[in-house]
């Protein structure tokens, strides 16, 4: 993902643990397979700065340490996380040979939009110099269904689309992408999940949790 503030830029990768079970450790613990092998060597450049929590992301650039500094939050993707700040600053979201099924962004428009259903996780932190679990909900589902968004924001001339080397790239506006989900979202509060015939178990556990 990336970030243009002004005349300057910066980016912004995500780069969370996949281990729920060990304490994160910035300097030394893995990024998640998830993210993939770019993500995983972007952290270990130099002058790059990192999350000092599991729902890490890295960034470089002026406004870097603004991008990486808010302490741990959750859900992981509240206006106080590397996300929300991108939001905020007005930066621009770039999926890299992926649709927006990988796009994280929409997790915190979900939020800001008041989506209803949540889904138990945990992460281990260190609290007292004793590694402990933390447990905490979170608005997250399959996915699969995120990939709307890019004909929404087709329809609307919001999004840039072309190759990049051998990947078919996107790029957005972190705001236009936000807007246009929380406007869907208020016509339907279960756009993104997959009705009950699908049989997808992680949109049918997200589904249970919708108070009734």
């Amino acid at each position: 993902m990336r970030a243009v503030i002004g005349r300057a830029a910066h980016w912004r990768v995500p780069s969370w643990t996949g281990d729920d079970d060990e304490p994160f450790d910035p300097a030394t613990t893995s990024a998640s397979t998830d993210p993939g092998v770019v993500a995983e060597a972007f952290w270990r450049l130099p002058d790059v700065l990192r999350s000092e929590h599991p729902f890490a992301f890295a960034a470089v650039g002026p406004v870097a340490r603004r991008i990486v500094a808010d302490p741990l939050a959750v859900p992981p993707h509240v206006p106080n996380s590397a996300v929300g700040r991108v939001h905020e600053l007005d930066g621009q979201v770039l999926l890299l040979g992926v649709n927006h099924d990988a796009d994280t962004t929409i997790h915190h428009a979900q939020i800001l939009g008041g989506a209803l259903y949540r889904r138990a996780y945990y992460c281990t932190v260190l609290r007292d110099g004793r590694p402990t679990r933390l447990e905490y909900t979170e608005n997250n589902h399959c996915c699969q269904r995120f990939n709307l968004v890019d004909g929404w924001l087709h329809e609307r001339g919001t999004q840039a689309t072309g190759l990049v080397g051998h990947a078919y790239a996107r790029l957005a506006r972190s705001r236009d992408i936000v807007d246009t989900v929380v406007e869907r979202i208020a016509k339907d509060r279960l756009v993104f999940l997959h009705p009950p015939n699908a049989h997808c178990d992680e949109c049918d556990n997200a589904r249970r949790s919708v108070p009734a």
